[in-house]
């Protein structure tokens, strides 16, 4: 058998509790999105509190707003990520089960509805509070990657988002499913762990670029041009890791064992890196456009 690692032992429920007859548990998938959100907030309060790193030395909206900003996030986060994984991933089995589209505790969430949640909240929030748009969004943008980076660790624990079979020695073998179902493998088999790719390029390495543009560049001076980083840096990283992450179940059909949700002859692209494609080409366009001002 191939050398691999073993998956840790980590149960993905921090504790659980009973009250007035309700088992209530604390999820490390929970706890990420909360240290994300909190830890994005104090990076864009950072921001918002030195006038000095933006356009004409003024701030786009006091700390105070933030608030009712955040409101806006989470609801864009909940609502576009449960509906982007209704109409990317099954729209058929949600067509015929409408009763079940708003059941989110039932998992599926997709980044890229729950990001374009996120960009119609913003700019609501921006047209009822005469924020400018584009600096809104490049405070928002420095702030993501914590929490991208936490969720993606806790895709890990919870054993999920999986990759395609490896035999690296830093192939994972995760538990259930995951190692039975390894072709031409007999017995367990080792997996990359995308997930922690992603959590190294979308959170930690964008992250790190995002907060010296904006900290150390002067990159908030121009207006779109952090926000073109993180959609380019995201879309980026995630086309790439989308060669080595499990296609989605959905996709994969006797003929295309690869999981291409379109394809060319015998190529073709994962659901992920056509949804990434926009996000690339959008990014690069806010870049140039920030540059050229």
């Amino acid at each position: 058998m191939i050398s691999a690692i073993a998956f840790p032992d980590i149960s993905p429920i921090i504790f659980e509790i009973e009250l007035f007859g309700f088992n209530l548990a604390l999820r490390w998938y929970a706890l990420a999105y909360i240290v994300g959100i909190t830890l994005g907030w104090f990076v864009m309060r950072g921001a918002l509190r030195r006038d000095r790193l933006w356009p004409d030395d003024i701030a786009p909206m006091p700390t105070a707003r933030m608030e009712d900003l955040l409101t806006y996030v989470v609801i864009g986060v909940i609502a576009g990520g449960r509906l982007g994984y209704v109409l990317f991933y099954q729209p058929g089995y949600y067509l015929a089960n409408p009763i079940e589209i708003p059941m989110i505790w039932t998992g599926g969430l997709s980044f890229h509805g729950g990001f374009l949640g996120v960009v119609a909240g913003v700019w609501l929030f921006s047209r009822r509070n005469a924020v400018p748009l584009g600096q809104l969004s490049d405070a928002i943008a420095i702030a993501a990657p914590p929490a991208v980076l936490l969720v993606r660790l806790a895709n890990f624990v919870n054993a999920e988002l999986w990759g395609r079979p490896t035999d690296l020695p830093w192939g994972v073998i995760f538990p259930g499913e995951a190692a039975q179902t390894c072709p031409g493998v007999a017995g367990a088999c080792a997996r990359h762990p995308s997930q922690l790719y992603e959590a190294g390029l979308e959170g930690l390495l964008l992250g790190s670029v995002l907060i010296l543009l904006a900290f150390a560049w002067g990159g908030l001076k121009k207006p779109w041009l952090a926000t073109g980083t993180f959609f380019a840096g995201y879309g980026i990283a995630r086309f790439i890791v989308e060669f080595v992450r499990q296609p989605d179940a959905q996709f994969q059909e006797p003929g295309n064992p690869l999981g291409w949700a379109f394809m060319v002859g015998d190529y073709g692209l994962t659901m992920g890196q056509i949804l990434s494609l926009p996000m690339i080409l959008v990014g690069v366009a806010l870049i140039v456009m920030a540059r050229r001002r």
